[in-house]
């Protein structure tokens, strides 16, 4: 689109809307899906060439899939008109990997497929996303660790239950003051802040915690502390080994920290090629929430639960040595949903080329993050994340998140956007001091 043309971004992501619904409902010719099928692991074959490598490897060996209409998945209101007001405003850095004049809302959103720094500007849509755009506290949230299979028996390795993931956005707020930056953005040039903690469960991990800081400056590395009570010790982490799943909190799971929530890393320390766009399927209006657990594969997913067909953006990341020689993947291969945003499943490959690890968000679309909310409920509907899980497909082993808990004191878990958190829960004293 021509820089002069001044369309109105409501008009223009109404009409995007419209057009990614047709051809999502439109499923193309030779597709072997229609809403009403059941797939299962013996007829895994009909979606192979909807889903990723890693998607399809979980569908083979037990997660089955319920195949449902396309739904429209429309930007909270705050968002979509903070986008209007900035994102003419938004460019790119002369190197092609920074944002310049960011203030919040969407950074591009009239991309053009023929534009060499258009992997770039999807990266940075989905690293300020419409799920969230000022803070978040998922509270007393479940995972377990399996190893899965078709039919195996549901054998928990290890429970963990974790007291607080949350966030802090310093620019990019749409929702609750301060509006649109916290003025300690000038301070500190964070463009946010991560935590999770205190582990609760299992007890040799009891008090764990781990936090992270996110900067605007793009030759300044995350700041990252970990919290281990045991030996009383906080150790400063290096930003290189976040790709390690064994980092976060101390947590032994099949989650690393750069790829919490889909793609979590710095994105100027990445390459980035666009592999094109497709009609794929994915689950972003789940039936269930507290999500259930998969009786077919051994619990390593949820299952059943709603997929559908939807247009997804396909990435590819690679570390750029220069800045990041110790990333652990040789590269990522992200899935990132058009309308909301977010990557329903990111494949990982390890440094010989094979496909690694899978990553897959089970989300749902609605007022609040479950149907008896009290506190957590919103005048429009938003994305929640209801299940994630992380498999090594190379060894069997998953970790499957229940966000709510399964067998959590808080049932509402996600509090997005209400100013649950602020800045001081992002201190490594109050990391410290919550320890039980």
């Amino acid at each position: 689109m021509p820089t002069g043309d001044r369309v109105s971004v409501r008009h223009v992501t109404a009409a995007m809307v419209a057009i990614t619904l047709a051809i999502a409902l439109a499923i193309p010719a030779g597709a072997a899906v229609k809403p009403g099928d059941v797939i299962t692991a013996q007829t895994a074959y009909k979606v192979k060439d909807l889903v990723s490598p890693g998607v399809y490897y979980k569908v083979t060996r037990g997660m089955s899939m319920d195949i449902v209409p396309t739904s429209t998945i429309q930007w909270p209101p705050p968002f979509r008109d903070a986008t209007e007001k900035y994102a003419d405003q938004v460019r790119l850095s002369p190197d092609g990997r920074s944002l310049v004049n960011y203030v919040a809302g969407q950074p591009f959103p009239f991309l053009d497929p023929n534009d060499p720094s258009v992997a770039t500007k999807i990266m940075w849509n989905a690293a300020f996303r419409p799920i969230t755009s000022d803070d978040y506290d998922l509270r007393y949230y479940d995972c377990d660790d399996v190893y899965e299979g078709l039919n195996k028996p549901y054998n928990v390795i290890d429970y963990f239950q974790i007291g607080h993931y949350a966030g802090y956005d310093e620019v990019g707020r749409t929702e609750v003051d301060p509006i649109p930056t916290d003025p300690d953005f000038k301070v500190t040039g964070r463009y946010w802040m991560f935590a999770l903690y205190p582990i609760l469960t299992p007890e040799n991990l009891r008090g764990s915690g781990f936090i992270r800081y996110r900067y605007a400056n793009p030759a300044k590395a995350d700041d990252i502390w970990q919290w281990t009570p045991g030996a009383r010790r906080l150790r400063r982490l290096n930003e290189g080994i976040m790709s390690d799943a064994a980092v976060g909190g101390g947590n032994p799971t099949s989650f690393d920290p750069d790829h919490y929530s889909g793609f979590n890393a710095k994105v100027e320390e990445y390459n980035y090629k666009l592999l094109g766009q497709k009609t794929m399927l994915a689950s972003v209006n789940a039936k269930h929430s507290p999500e259930i657990t998969c009786s077919t594969d051994g619990g390593a997913s949820a299952c059943p639960e709603n997929w559908e067909m939807r247009q997804l953006y396909i990435v590819q990341t690679s570390p750029r040595v220069s800045v990041n020689s110790q990333a652990l993947h040789s590269k990522s291969i992200l899935y990132i949903d058009g309308e909301m945003w977010f990557e329903p499943y990111v494949d990982e490959y390890d440094p010989n080329g094979q496909l690694w690890q899978n990553h897959i968000y089970w989300l749902t679309y609605r007022d609040r993050p479950t149907p008896d909310a009290r506190i957590a409920i919103y005048p429009f509907k938003r994305e929640f994340v209801v299940g994630a899980a992380a498999t090594d497909v190379q060894s069997g082993m998953t970790t499957m998140c229940y966000l709510p808990g399964q067998n959590t004191p808080e049932h509402e878990c996600w509090y997005i956007n209400m100013g649950s958190v602020d800045r001081d829960f992002f201190t490594t004293n109050a990391m410290v001091r919550a320890a039980p």
